[in-house]
């Protein structure tokens, strides 16, 4: 779930509240800064010997009175890979941020100069497991190497929206020198804090006259790395921490502990329609139901309730005409039918309680862009919400508030996680459950035919079920049936080999939580086939192109993390040419490693041939004195699914053709 200003502080004291308008002391002036002739003249940096481009120069001005920033970035190009940095692409959330203001210019390694003056576009650069982000993007002209870029831009935010003020200090690229300030907003006392430290030789932040100043120096570049946990948790950063309440509590325990009764005292004042709900739940239920289908009807039906989260962003002026009100209580949610995913989940609460069951409210902090540290005292990072329910003397834990999630999961960001179950004396810490890997499967089953000239054709249907079907759902939530075909076609391209011809048959169903999303394609792999003498021979593993790209390197920087434990089943049939038969097939393989399995097999069938392959990961977060297990792992993977099958004509005088 998105933050709520309803969970997380009162609406009244919310941080979403009317700016006023300021002006921005920044680098951005009317002038660039100077350009010396070391700058000019460098050619490599000796604390960053290997770099194709560092910063020479950053410096972030943010005004959380006036919710903006304003950056300037110099960049040197030491290297031919560098002149990639000459594409610039400044990220943000179309939703509620927006840039503008962007200059930019190429400083040639002589000192001349080439202003910018190209179109900057407008792009989506992530999309998927339920993010979406956009880039401002431009093109810089003539950058060499030796060439100096600059570009300086303005970052607006929504008006008063200062929970999430940070500065972040390691960037992809090494930084020379760095300076960064922040203007306090006025509405809230501030706290700030460096969990991960600073970079060496760094002196702490300075506050003058609510200003907060830092500069640093040779900050090393961050390394991104596949499967790691949240860039954020890993950077160098400053973080600014608003409190929007009264609790001053200094020590973490009784900071949550009065943080707990406010939220209770508010949480139950909202839910406290007992008769609207019992006469919501007559309509819901039926007298014969079991506990077990009753609340699986609760369920289904506040499902059902449009959730204003999951709509696509709408326009200022589309806002305006909806002047959509913030719910006074459940009962405000239940008769209007809509509501945003905090409210809808503090409905279901209300509505199992008038059927009888024992429910909580939980407070949860997700993991999908930080990891909670209660010591931080930031209550910014409870940033969602779930229901404990009592069934059968177990705790079910839901979040119907969550679109696409099925009855009975959770979505992966707020698995095993903190959670701060309310109650009258502040409520209790509970850790919310892990997910197994059958709740993140996918099932690709194949009727294939291998032709003489080694090509296999055929159709595959893939099952996505559990959090596999939900984080696609999310994704593709607000898309058209167009756009929806080319995402599953490249989703599925990049489990099979490169070259691969795939169509979209069928249409997936998209709206519901608790089927499978199945899609099914038809495909064409052009020479999976080698010719050798009389025989033909091919790899087993035909959807291992995503274990072949997987823990490669020989070393690791950071921890590995996956966002949840998952499962991949492949069955695939192939038929022979007419007259061929399999000449030589490779052992089984079923190696576990507990928290890691691999199993594949290869037989003869009616058809041909019957392959089976499965991969099993049961990890969430693994220290990375443990990658060369895992790595070693994957490379026994690749290993199996390159040994070969040896197939070819009854009568061996024809040989198959070379692809």
């Amino acid at each position: 779930m998105r933050n709520n200003p309803f969970s997380i502080a009162p609406s009244s004291l919310g941080f979403f509240l009317l700016a006023l308008c300021g002006i921005l002391s920044s680098a951005h002036a009317e002038d660039w800064l100077p350009v010396s002739q070391e700058e000019l003249k460098m050619t490599s940096e000796p604390k960053a010997p290997t770099a194709a481009a560092i910063y020479l120069y950053r410096q972030v001005d943010r005004d959380d009175n006036a919710s903006t920033m304003v950056v300037y970035s110099r960049i040197k190009i030491l290297t031919e890979d560098g002149r990639k940095y000459a594409d610039v692409e400044l990220a943000f959330n179309k939703g509620s941020e927006r840039i503008r203001g962007i200059e930019a210019r190429t400083i040639r390694p002589d000192g001349s100069i080439v202003n910018f003056n190209g179109t900057v576009y407008e792009k989506p650069i992530v999309k998927g497991r339920g993010m979406r982000l956009y880039a401002k993007a431009f093109t810089l002209s003539d950058v060499q190497v030796g060439s100096i870029i600059e570009y300086r831009y303005r970052f607006d935010m929504q008006d008063g929206y200062v929970f999430n003020s940070h500065w972040i200090l390691s960037e992809e690229l090494f930084t020379k020198h760095a300076k960064f300030s922040l203007v306090q907003s006025q509405y809230f006392p501030m706290r700030y804090s460096w969990p991960v430290g600073l970079p060496p030789g760094t002196d702490p932040p300075k506050s003058e006259r609510n200003k907060v100043r830092l500069e640093t120096r040779d900050v090393p570049a961050f390394i991104t790395e596949d499967y790691m946990p949240p860039a954020r948790e890993l950077q160098y950063r400053v973080d600014f921490i608003y409190l929007a309440d009264s609790n001053s509590e200094k020590e973490p325990a009784a900071y949550w502990k009065k943080f707990g009764k406010e939220k209770f005292r508010k949480v139950e004042g909202y839910l406290d329609e007992r008769r609207a709900m019992e006469q919501a739940v007559a309509e819901i239920v039926a007298v014969g139901d079991s506990p077990e289908v009753k609340l699986k009807k609760i369920y289904a039906r506040t499902q059902q309730l449009r959730n204003v989260w999951f709509e696509r962003e709408k326009s200022e002026q589309e806002a305006k005409r909806e002047a959509q009100k913030e719910a006074r209580d459940i009962a405000d949610v239940w008769q209007r039918g809509y509501g945003d995913g905090i409210e809808i989940t503090w409905l279901f609460v209300g509505l199992a309680r008038a059927a009888g069951f024992e429910a909580d409210p939980v407070l949860v902090s997700t993991r999908n862009e930080h990891f909670f540290n209660p010591a931080i005292m930031n209550p910014r990072q409870i940033n969602s919400s779930i229901a404990v329910v009592k069934l059968d003397g177990k705790d079910l834990y839901l979040d119907p508030g969550n679109a696409y999630v099925p009855f009975g999961l959770l979505p992966w960001s707020e698995t095993a996680v903190k959670g701060l179950r309310l109650d009258k004396n502040g409520g209790t810490w509970i850790t919310t459950p892990i997910t197994t890997p059958e709740d993140g499967r996918i099932v690709r089953k194949a009727n294939l035919r291998l032709t003489t000239n080694g090509s296999l054709e055929g159709t595959v249907r893939v099952t996505y079920s559990g959090l596999e079907a939900t984080w696609r759902r999310i994704a593709e939530r607000n898309e058209d049936e167009t756009e929806r075909k080319e995402f599953l076609e490249q989703d599925f391209a990049n489990d099979i080999p490169t070259g691969t011809d795939i169509t979209l048959t069928n249409k997936p169903e998209w709206s519901s939580s608790d089927a499978e999303l199945v899609a099914e394609y038809e495909i064409k792999v052009p020479g999976w086939m080698d010719g050798v003498g009389q025989k033909g021979v091919m790899p087993i593993g035909l959807f291992s192109a995503d274990e072949k790209r997987t823990f490669k390197h020989a070393s690791r920087t950071h921890p590995l993390y996956f966002n949840f434990p998952f499962k991949r089943e492949d069955d695939i049939t192939i038929a022979l040419p007419p007259g061929w038969q399999v000449q030589s097939l490779p052992p089984p393989h079923d190696d576990d490693k507990k928290v890691a399995k691999y199993k594949s097999s290869a037989t003869k069938s009616d058809a041909g041939l019957h392959l089976t392959r499965e991969v099993w990961i049961n990890l969430l977060l693994l220290d990375k004195k443990f990658y060369l297990s895992l790595r070693d792992f994957y490379q026994s993977v690749r290993t199996a699914d390159e040994e070969q099958i040896v197939v070819g004509p009854g009568n061996p005088s024809k040989a198959p053709a070379k692809r």
